[in-house]
């Protein structure tokens, strides 16, 4: 198979411009735009992996309390036919566990500590099939039996009060009871029979969970006001919501995860578009160094171009030879920064703890951070992009020098030969 002569003589002149010493600093400068393509694309491929380990870890986190799908009484009160909804539901392909609830906001109070708190009503038989925290505390959920008032607590929450397995812990609910001596507030007993840990400062803080059927009673509902539910995959969620929303009608409210935390997902989303953008301006740069290199390439050519268009090289053929070798620097130093980011990324959890050992540093102390090691993800919707993007800016760098060789006017260039 025959190679065109532009991509041989580009080949060889990106070969050649590094491999002698005639025009040493066009090496240098050829060598620094590959070095900062290869940078870039290792930079951006590294950082937004650690971005999607980072929200791949507190989503898993969250659902490890928060339910893929929620369905609600769309009056407030007590879910109709909670045998039947439970049957319905079930009958998705893409539902493998429900277990009904009651979700109320109360006070929770110890001496004269009190804390909001998110007072979740959960059937302990159920619960495990829709959430991850749920199995971790199977001997806890045995002990919360109907009409004993048990509630376990969220570990940070726990601390905050003081309170201790066996400790009593008082309830206050909303809507008090009016009396002739005044409105007076709802107070319940409860003994606290354990306590969970989801990893999640936000729900470790302000979760407690008590029997369902003892919900029911303290906050005066008929029966569970909803249906919480785990999905095959939790990525269907909004699809599967709104399937069931049209399947079980105007009398239920259906609500999928993402919909419940949209605002840190969209904050995320937008902080990751931020930092693409920022680090495609470094490959940016060391691409468009490519263009000073091949005008002091072309400049240094002068000669070979003149004496190949007295040959009859085209124009267009004199412009591809140099389109080639600015392509080649972008193309190697693409590649290059594919290898040097995915094997960072792939080996972070190697590599940070080394480097926390070397200069005897944390670099995410347990104490202040949710999440005490560098977790990353590596997905192809990144990786992809940012290759073709390095190769494209690349490729824009090479057209104007490239043109202007395809200029250069033969006489001109071998008068002073």
């Amino acid at each position: 198979m025959r190679i065109p002569y532009e991509l041989a003589l580009g080949w060889r002149y990106t070969r050649a411009g590094r491999a002698t010493r005639r025009n040493g600093f066009i090496s240098f400068i050829s060598g620094v735009s590959m070095l900062g393509i290869a940078l870039g694309v290792a930079a951006l491929i590294i950082v937004l992996s650690v971005m999607n380990g980072f929200q791949k870890e507190v989503r898993d986190r969250m659902l490890g309390v928060v339910a893929h799908v929620e369905v609600f009484a769309a009056g407030g009160g007590a879910l109709p036919d909670l045998a039947g909804a439970i049957a319905q539901v079930r009958r998705h392909p893409q539902v493998v566990g429900a277990a009904p609830f009651i979700a109320a906001q109360a006070l929770v109070a110890r001496g004269e500590d009190m804390r909001g708190a998110l007072v979740r009503g959960i059937d302990p038989a159920l619960e495990p099939e829709v959430t991850d925290v749920a199995a971790t505390i199977k001997p806890a959920l045995a002990r919360l039996v109907p009409g004993s008032f048990g509630v376990i607590v969220g570990v940070e929450l726990a601390r905050q009060l003081g309170v201790r397995e066996g400790d009593p812990l008082t309830l206050v609910a909303p809507g008090g009871q009016v009396t002739p001596a005044g409105v007076l507030p709802r107070l319940k007993q409860l003994t606290v029979i354990g306590t969970f840990d989801s990893g999640h400062y936000e729900f470790d803080s302000s979760l407690v969970m008590i029997n369902v059927e003892d919900a029911a009673k303290i906050f005066r509902l008929e029966g569970p006001s909803g249906l919480r539910l785990k999905l095959r995959d939790l990525n269907q969620a909004p699809q599967v919501a709104a399937e069931l929303a049209q399947q079980m009608g105007p009398d239920v409210v259906v609500s999928d995860w993402t919909r419940q935390n949209r605002t840190w997902f969209a904050a995320v989303q937008v902080e990751k578009r931020m930092m693409f953008i920022i680090l495609t301006l470094i490959v940016a740069v060391a691409a468009f160094n490519l263009v000073s290199t091949l005008v002091m390439t072309v400049t240094d050519k002068r000669a070979d171009i003149a004496i190949l268009r007295t040959l009859g090289a085209s124009p267009s053929s004199i412009m591809g030879i140099f389109v080639v070798q600015g392509a080649a620097v972008g193309v190697i130093g693409t590649l290059a920064g594919l290898g040097l980011g995915l094997l960072v990324a792939f080996n972070i959890d190697v590599i940070v703890p080394a480097l926390e050992h070397l200069f005897h540093a944390s670099f995410l102390p347990k104490d202040i951070y949710l999440i005490s090691r560098m977790p990353s993800d590596p997905q192809r919707g990144d990786i992809v992009p940012i290759a073709v993007i390095s190769l494209v800016l690349a490729f824009l760098a090479t057209l104007y020098p490239s043109w202007r060789a395809s200029r250069v006017n033969p006489a001109e260039a071998l008068r002073y030969e």
